[in-house]
């Protein structure tokens, strides 16, 4: 083959490739020059590794089970010779296996399923415990019970079922309807019975500070007649008189809500109130006089008080909690400005309870989800400044605790708002030496109740309270139910009784018990009262 002569460039293609040359040349040296001025792309850095990144866990691998399916085998292995009837045969029963386990997946479960049977991801569930617990069960079913008399006849326990018969045979009073008989203009914070046995006299302190009594020995028919004896009247209030109202008295003694009152041990003529406009006042009901017994000194402070209990032991000797995480001590006796006050907590204290067997033991309950157990005998500090009880243990809750209530026998109730109701038992506190220390053992409850705790915003805050000296000495207390009910336990967690009733239009949520006798009364975010005797 003949070698091709080379063309020659004509004088436009020979220019074209001067030009080329010329710029790629003049690119290489713009790019010499940008690179030497430190103008260029340059690698990009490493990034630095952090000193504690070789300490870093890397995340657990979750092992998931492996479903056990049929394995295959190997005929050449266990000496089956490859289209043989036994081949032919092994080969067939390996897929009906396989088949079988197919079926077995795809087909319906009729049966219930526990959750934390049929988890397939996430940590382990417990029920009790969970992300859930505060979204279900927190709607209230009006006059639905959970406790009844089917529970009863399933008692077994004489002793039990006997209790229970006789709780659940209290009656809701019937002198007047419950919507009838309101008790207080506002919301009732807190309630109680006066410790007189002949008589139920029942007294309620509400959101604006009114103390309302009613006199629950009274009926329709008495106060009709009272009415009659009276002075005449018109025939507008003549119609008025078929239905007639209850007696209730009330007066105004503080200027914010009454969080709290308690009678006197040594004198039940006097009753002792706790208010949130940062007052105690002492009712004098002989004297029909009401007397300031403690303030801040300083009028500009707001100190809200949120309980106020007295020794049993000492008729002088008082105690009341603050919102702000503090308890003090007054002697009535002496000037106001001798008050001991200790901080028990950071947040909110909102109630707490003395012992009555060995009232130096305290017991906190606070926003900051602890019930807690304190020794007065033994205090931290210097004297004249800030000082501490010994703090005997405590025990944490998942959510915040509404109350903490001491019975004679030692035991502590509370109410939180991770919906359940526990019972702490301590057994001779009046044989503990100063200070002792409990360990987490020694504080976790001996039972839990599950118990609905949500109240929202518009109603009061469940609180369990016991009876404090039952007549058969066995320790109970009443909570109230959003079901609008009052439920009864036991100290062991055993429930006694739901109380209920036509013409209850609102929750009971604040229950109390008499001292002495099985009277049960409630109160509701509208002033109203709910009794059972």
């Amino acid at each position: 083959m003949a070698k091709q002569e080379p063309v020659e460039l004509s004088e436009y293609e020979r220019q074209r490739q001067e030009n080329i040359a010329q710029r790629d040349k003049l690119l290489k040296q713009l790019a010499l020059d940008a690179s030497s001025a430190g103008l260029g792309p340059g690698q990009k850095p490493k990034p630095a590794r952090s000193a504690n990144a070789h300490n870093r866990k890397k995340p657990a691998v979750k092992k998931i089970k492996e479903e056990i399916v049929p394995r295959r085998t190997s005929s050449r292995i266990a000496g089956i010779e490859a289209d043989s009837e036994v081949a032919k045969r092994k080969a067939e029963e390996e897929y009906v296996a396989v088949q079988e386990v197919a079926r077995v997946k795809r087909q319906r479960v009729s049966g219930p399923l526990d959750l934390s049977e049929v988890q397939v991801a996430g940590k382990g569930w417990d029920k009790n415990e969970n992300f859930l617990v505060d979204v279900v069960s927190r709607g209230a079913n009006p006059h639905e019970r959970t406790f009844g008399h089917e529970e009863i006849k399933e008692t077994t326990d004489k002793e039990l079922r006997a209790l229970r018969e006789k709780m659940s045979a209290l009656e809701l009073y019937d002198g007047f309807e419950p919507n009838r008989i309101k008790i207080t203009p506002e919301r009732i914070y807190s309630l109680g019975f006066h410790p007189i046995a002949e008589k139920p006299l029942v007294f309620a302190g509400d959101k604006l500070g009114n103390l309302g009594l009613f006199d629950a020995s009274q009926s329709a028919t008495s106060v009709k007649k009272e009415t009659i004896k009276s002075e005449a009247r018109d025939e507008e209030d003549e119609e008025e008189e078929d239905d007639p109202a209850p007696n209730i008295t009330s007066f105004h003694l503080h200027t914010r809500t009454i969080s709290s009152f308690q009678f006197s041990p040594h004198n039940p003529s006097h009753l002792y109130t706790s208010s949130y406009d940062s007052s105690l006042r002492l009712l004098d009901l002989t004297a029909s006089s009401s007397t300031e017994i403690y303030a801040p000194i300083d009028t500009s402070l707001d100190e809200p008080i949120s309980g106020v209990e007295l020794d049993p032991h000492s008729p002088h000797l008082l105690y009341f909690s603050r919102l702000d995480g503090h308890v003090g001590r007054i002697d009535t006796r002496a000037s106001p400005d001798t008050v001991e006050v200790f901080e028990l907590s950071e947040k909110k204290i909102g109630g707490f309870s003395l012992n009555p067997s060995v009232p130096h033991f305290i017991a906190t309950a606070s926003l900051d989800r602890t019930m807690r157990v304190w020794d007065l005998r033994k205090l931290s500090g210097k004297r004249g400044g800030p000082q501490l009880p010994a703090l005997c243990g405590e025990h944490e809750s998942r959510l915040s605790v509404s109350h903490a209530a001491f019975n004679a026998a030692g035991q502590v109730a509370t109410a939180s708002y991770d919906d359940t109701v526990k019972i702490h038992t301590f057994e001779g506190m009046s044989g503990w030496e100063a200070g002792r220390e409990l360990g987490e053992q020694e504080m976790k409850p001996s039972s839990v109740v599950r118990h609905n705790n949500q109240t929202g915003r518009w109603v009061t805050i469940l609180r369990a309270q016991w009876q404090l000296h039952p007549r058969d000495h066995v320790h109970r207390f009443c909570i109230g139910n959003m079901n609008r009910f009052v439920d009864i336990y036991t100290s062991k967690g055993e429930q006694l009784a739901q109380l209920g009733g036509d013409g209850i239009t609102a929750v009971p949520a604040v229950a109390q018990f008499h001292p002495t006798n099985d009277w049960v009364a409630a109160g509701t975010a509208s002033g109203k009262l709910c009794l059972w005797m």
